[in-house]
């Protein structure tokens, strides 16, 4: 098994070259000549080649000792070009807060499981970016993101850890658009024959409204299938065909695509998770949505 690099003893080799010996590095390190000559033994000894070979009363870089000293040097380079840009860093800028957002996650619902990082004494910079659960988590593990909200938990079996914080559940409506709706139309048995849109084949709501939908011994006439949520609430506003949403989201579906909820799909639930690095909480804005979400996710549900 390959060891560790000991970058203590990378940086006494990358000094030792860069000030012309081990005699002026150590001056410069305010080391012995004997110590720095033996942690850059030590980090050959790890790394399992010779670095310097000895050219009279001087040393001179191996081929392995010049490859390594150009890694080294743009290591470190790099280094002080991070210390030089975070000291540039304007007083009281806001950080980032990276989002992943899951595509199954209607973006109404988004936006407001995310509204109270916004709220925060210390402000945050809000960047969202939007694709498939498995790539985002693949973006979290590489420290790329900070959350990931999603609509179900890490898929058993995936090699990545984080952490699912739930946040809770929205009971799943039926809507359709004001000037399509019929008044007093039974339900669900009204469904019966009614064009209806769906979520995409591999949503696992799909599944669960067409088993509810059997269960009813009801079947509707499904006119569209999508991916994107809020593509299937505007083919829905439309007049297109009945759609399913949460009913946490009822008012705001009212409001921004005047769709009258036809009733609620029994037993039927939505989940939606915070997902993270963290096993327990500590990041100031993935706290402030968990404790929130509860709020967030019962406000319209509790109204009629």
């Amino acid at each position: 098994m390959t060891r560790p690099l000991n970058y203590k003893h990378l940086h006494y080799f990358w000094a030792t070259v860069r000030w012309g010996g081990v005699s002026r590095a150590a001056e410069r390190l305010h080391l012995t000549p004997q110590t720095l000559s033996g942690q850059v033994k030590q980090l050959e000894e790890s790394l399992g080649v010779a670095l310097f070979r000895t050219a009279g009363k001087r040393l001179e870089l191996t081929e392995a000792g010049r490859v390594a000293y150009s890694y080294a040097d743009e290591m470190f380079s790099l280094g002080a070009e991070l210390t030089e840009a975070l000291k540039s860093l304007p007083a009281g800028r806001a950080a980032s807060f990276r989002v992943g957002i899951s595509d199954a996650v209607p973006k109404s619902m988004a936006q407001r499981l995310l509204a109270p990082a916004l709220a925060l004494r210390e402000p945050v910079r809000l960047v969202c970016r939007e694709g498939a659960l498995e790539t985002l988590l693949g973006e979290l593990a590489l420290h790329r993101l900070d959350l990931v909200l999603s609509t179900s938990a890490v898929p058993p079996g995936l090699n990545v850890r984080s952490y699912n914080h739930r946040l809770g559940s929205s009971p799943i409506g039926l809507y359709q658009a004001r000037g399509a709706a019929t008044r007093r139309m039974p339900f669900p048995k009204g469904l019966h024959g009614r064009p209806m849109l769906l979520p995409a084949s591999d949503s696992p709501l799909r599944s669960q409204l067409l088993a509810w939908l059997q269960s009813r011994r009801v079947m509707p006439h499904i006119v569209g299938e999508f991916a994107d949520p809020a593509l299937m609430k505007a083919f829905g506003a439309a007049g297109a065909g009945i759609f399913p949403a949460p009913f946490a989201a009822r008012l705001e579906i009212s409001r921004s695509h005047d769709a009258v909820l036809l009733g609620l799909v029994d037993d039927v639930q939505e989940e939606y998770f915070a997902i993270s690095n963290e096993r327990r909480v500590s990041h100031p804005a993935v706290r402030a949505i968990v404790e929130a979400a509860p709020g967030t996710l019962g406000d319209d549900s509790r109204k009629t």
